[in-house]
């Protein structure tokens, strides 16, 4: 089974068409052709059902496809550490982060590594928890930063528990106070009209299943939205919202800023990689500044 090869497979089953594949990966379309036939006579079996026009996996080829992805993708993470200069002078660090996180934790670290690092290159994505150790799982991230507890838990990450956060109440200053008082219980939120998150997003879920072990189900008023957008639409006055402390102090212009009375509500923040592969270096840097800020 040759590196190539692999490649040439995933180019086609993220494609299903062999000539657009070759052109992806800047082949002829016969050459590309025959080393998929020589791939499939080494592994003794088919990896596509070949229809005019429609190419699908087989069975073979969709339990390839994972671990061709994670080959490819741990390869270039060693090509990226090899070339690498001395001193961190040049490379790449994949950071993952929950969008929350993007807003409250990560720029003035950022900011920190870059000024200590220039050469190198910081690419951020944001998504959900589950979103974030998918991608880590599969080679497309060095590291992430994720909510505990994981939506499923995966022996193959190494997490690292970096802070413990409270959460606070959002609303507009001209709207009337959440629970009438300097502090606001889970309880007092039934009936409020709140603005939620969309799915996927980990305070959406912790704030729905807060409401729902007080016996009720929150009120939305408008949810489908990322932070910057919930945020908006609280100022606007349309309703509350819960978030982080972190997030709230960041972004509190034009928002009145409501604690949880004890026990409250938090979330624990952890830094996560693959438990098989090492970080980049670039990475491991990083890695070292999020611990140590």
């Amino acid at each position: 089974m040759q590196f190539q090869q692999l490649q040439y497979f995933v180019a086609v089953a993220e494609t299903r068409h062999f000539t657009r594949a070759a052109e992806l990966v800047h082949v002829a379309q016969p050459s590309l052709s025959q080393q998929i036939k020589s791939l499939e006579r080494e592994l003794g079996a088919d990896l596509f059902l070949r229809a005019r026009g429609n190419i699908t996996l087989t069975d073979a080829g969709e339990a390839l496809l994972p671990l061709a992805r994670r080959i490819l993708a741990d390869a270039d993470t060693a090509r990226q550490e090899v070339q690498e200069l001395a001193q961190l002078r040049s490379g790449r660090v994949r950071l993952g982060a929950t969008p929350s996180v993007c807003t409250g934790l990560l720029p003035d670290v950022l900011r920190a590594f870059h000024d200590r690092y220039p050469g190198i290159r910081l690419l951020i994505e944001e998504g959900g928890s589950h979103d974030l150790v998918r991608e880590l799982a599969r080679g497309a991230l060095d590291l992430a930063l994720v909510v505990l507890p994981l939506p499923t838990p995966s022996p193959a990450l190494t997490t690292v528990e970096l802070l413990r956060e409270d959460l606070v109440v959002v609303s507009s200053p001209e709207s009337p106070a959440p629970g009438g008082g300097r502090t606001v219980r889970v309880p007092d939120l039934e009936g409020a009209r709140m603005v939620m998150f969309r799915h996927g997003y980990d305070l959406r879920e912790l704030t729905v299943a807060a409401c729902r072990a007080e016996g009720f189900e929150p009120d939305f008023a408008v949810e489908g939205g990322e932070m910057d957008a919930v945020l908006g639409f609280v100022r606007s006055g349309l309703g509350l919202a819960v978030v982080p402390r972190m997030v709230a102090t960041r972004s509190g212009r034009g928002l009145r800023v409501t604690p949880l009375a004890p026990p409250g509500l938090h979330r624990t923040i952890a830094l996560a990689h693959r438990s098989d592969v090492a970080p980049p270096r670039a990475a491991r840097e990083l890695q070292r500044m999020l611990l140590e800020r």
